[in-house]
């Protein structure tokens, strides 16, 4: 039985160099903390949402009453399973785990589409399907979905749940749903995490149909949103902190190159990675992984996402001295000839 519940900060361990997480390094930048650290002087009110959802939804062009505040992506994941009663709910996979996690702990039965290597690309979704869950960017895949493929499968009757956690880490999110406002069920949940390195903030927001906004906002407790939370929504909302994330972007792109022009024979890079991560597959994945611990290196295993392996890896994009590190270990785990990489420079300690 495929663990569900497990995630990559589950692989670190003091003294590990994370490549298991897919926060940014180096996150939050100092001018976000210094917008968090202020929020904290209003912590004493309870929390106002109308300044946060207002941004959010000049940020993509919609009415706020389209727009749903959550204590982080997960929280959206938990109201759709407690607001929805589908009959046929498909989660496409292999994909992050917590949308169906949460499905079937509210009691839905739920169907696995299993998409196939190399590309892991969208195929054969039931026509009547009334909940259909997929990622885009996907993790662990790094696959991204034609923003036409994925719109083709919205309809009447049905929910379209598009989990859009990676999609600021691709360079002017040309695949991204979130400004359509005239697809019917379409639900986008976003997140803050990845780019802002705001996972414990627990901080995201989903946009839908208002009829299905105010369906989730029902199963909220009052105030789910914190204050220090609700400040970085607006902050991160703006458009000098979209251009700071679309340089990150940028960034992103060069580093993930550097990691895969790395890599040593032996490895396949599953697809054509899009997002903050790739996904490998090794010879004997399992041991590699413990080889892997044992020099330094936390990847994340594969073998609990549906549809993947023990020798599937993913791994996280670091800067390129990082990734070189990581490639002459893993090359020396495959191959005990190889040269080892002795002289590993000072790394940063926020990815450490």
């Amino acid at each position: 039985m495929t663990d569900l519940d497990h995630h990559g900060d589950a692989e670190l361990a003091p003294d590990l160099v994370d490549l298991a997480v897919n926060v940014r390094a180096g996150t939050p930048p100092p001018w976000l903390r210094a917008v968090l650290h202020e929020a904290l002087d209003d912590a004493a009110a309870y929390p106002d949402a109308a300044p946060a959802r207002a941004a959010v939804a000049a940020a993509h062009g919609r009415p706020t009453d389209e727009v749903l505040l959550t204590a982080g992506a997960a929280e959206a994941f938990t109201l759709v399973a407690r607001a929805l009663r589908p009959c046929r709910a498909v989660a496409v996979h292999p994909s992050f785990t917590e949308p169906e996690a949460a499905l079937r702990a509210a009691g839905h039965p739920v169907e696995r589409l299993l998409l196939e290597p190399p590309g892991y690309l969208l195929w054969g979704v039931p026509d009547d399907a009334d909940l259909v869950v997929l990622g885009n960017p996907t993790n662990p895949t790094s696959a991204l979905h034609p923003a036409g493929d994925v719109a083709a499968l919205a309809r009447p009757g049905r929910v379209l749940l598009v989990d859009e956690a990676f999609a600021d880490t691709v360079p002017g999110e040309p695949e991204s749903l979130a400004g359509r406002r005239d697809l019917p069920g379409l639900l986008v949940v976003r997140s803050l995490t990845k780019t802002w390195g705001l996972a414990g903030l627990r901080v995201g927001y989903a946009l839908g149909p208002p009829d299905l906004v105010a369906a989730l906002a029902v199963q909220q407790p009052h105030w789910p949103v914190s204050t220090p939370a609700l400040a970085a929504l607006a902050a991160c909302t703006t458009a000098a902190a979209r251009a700071e994330a679309e340089a990150a972007a940028r960034e992103l792109t060069a580093n993930r190159a550097a990691l895969l022009a790395a890599l040593p024979a032996g490895v396949e890079v599953v697809g054509t990675p899009r997002s903050s991560f790739v996904l490998l597959r090794v010879p004997d994945g399992a041991r590699v992984r413990e080889q892997l611990r044992a020099r330094g290196w936390a990847v994340r295993r594969g073998d609990t996402f549906p549809g993947l392996d023990a020798d599937h890896l993913r791994v996280a994009v670091r800067d390129p001295a990082t990734s070189v590190a990581f490639a002459a270990d893993l090359a020396a785990i495959l191959d005990p000839g190889a040269p080892a990489f002795r002289d590993l420079p000072r790394l940063p300690e926020e990815i450490r």
